[in-house]
């Protein structure tokens, strides 16, 4: 198995660029799967770059309905004729606003797909034999304190906070992809009926929301519920966060950026 940042917030690569949003393409023995499509066609570029044809893939997984995730989906379509896309259908119908710093649209321009490709998931379940999505996360532990920012529209036009309905999260062979991880982190692992070696995603953990101590405090429970487990962060991870995290977990929590490849 081996997975390719193509987009994020951060590169150590010049040749790359970069944008808020994450795109990674996942290779495993059976499958190709994008997961998530960053914000623009961004991630075809830098596909390019690397060297990766993207007409390949066979899987596209749409972790929420945010653009952030969601907006290359359109451009990545217009290289490949043949993959399917998994996604709520919550993220595809629903309207989603930002009230961070001001209101702002983040809703996801969808691109007409053919029901043959579309596969929506309103319930954990297999996908294929080595593919497994988590829907409906239950909300038991803390959710991230950034979620305060985030609506959702309804048919009156009232925002409403997100509960996001619309976020799934995927499993395959040990490692899990986590997207932006609104639902909580400790939230989607307990709902992961698998055992789970690697994370992979952001945690949506911006800096100035938790303090120290709760972070802390969350580090030492992922360190001591899932002593086995490897974490890769970045995205929606502050830096100021990712320093105090890798403070008690160590070696078990690394960064990724635009241009990471780790074989596993």
């Amino acid at each position: 198995m081996k997975w390719t940042v193509l987009v994020d917030n951060r590169t150590n690569d010049p040749v790359l660029e970069t944008e808020h949003g994450l795109s990674i393409l996942l290779e495993t023995d059976h499958h190709r799967i994008l997961l998530d499509t960053g914000a623009s066609d961004m991630l075809i570029r830098n596909a390019e770059r690397l060297g990766i044809d993207l007409s390949t893939v066979d899987y596209v997984f749409i972790s929420h309905g945010h653009s952030d995730h969601a907006g290359g989906l359109k451009h990545f379509m217009a290289v490949n004729e043949t993959a399917k896309v998994i996604a709520s259908p919550n993220a595809v119908s629903g309207k989603f606003f930002s009230k961070r710093r001001y209101l702002h649209s983040i809703t996801t321009e969808w691109p007409e797909i053919l029901a043959e490709r579309l596969l929506t998931v309103e319930h954990s379940g297999r996908i294929s034999d080595d593919l497994y999505v988590i829907a409906h996360i239950p909300q038991v532990h803390p959710m991230p304190k950034g979620n305060q920012h985030l609506f959702v529209q309804n048919a009156d036009g009232a925002y409403i906070q997100d509960d996001f309905r619309h976020e799934l999260a995927l499993y395959t062979d040990g490692l899990l992809f986590t997207g932006c991880a609104h639902s909580g982190l400790e939230n989607i692992l307990a709902a992961t009926p698998f055992s789970v070696n690697e994370v992979v995603g952001g945690f949506h953990l911006l800096d100035g929301h938790e303090s120290e101590d709760e972070l802390r405090e969350l580090a030492y429970r992922l360190t001591d519920s899932y002593p086995h487990t490897h974490f890769h962060t970045s995205h929606c991870t502050g830096d100021a966060v990712f320093a105090t995290l890798r403070d008690v977990m160590g070696e078990r929590l690394q960064a990724f950026s635009c241009g990471t490849t780790i074989e596993i």
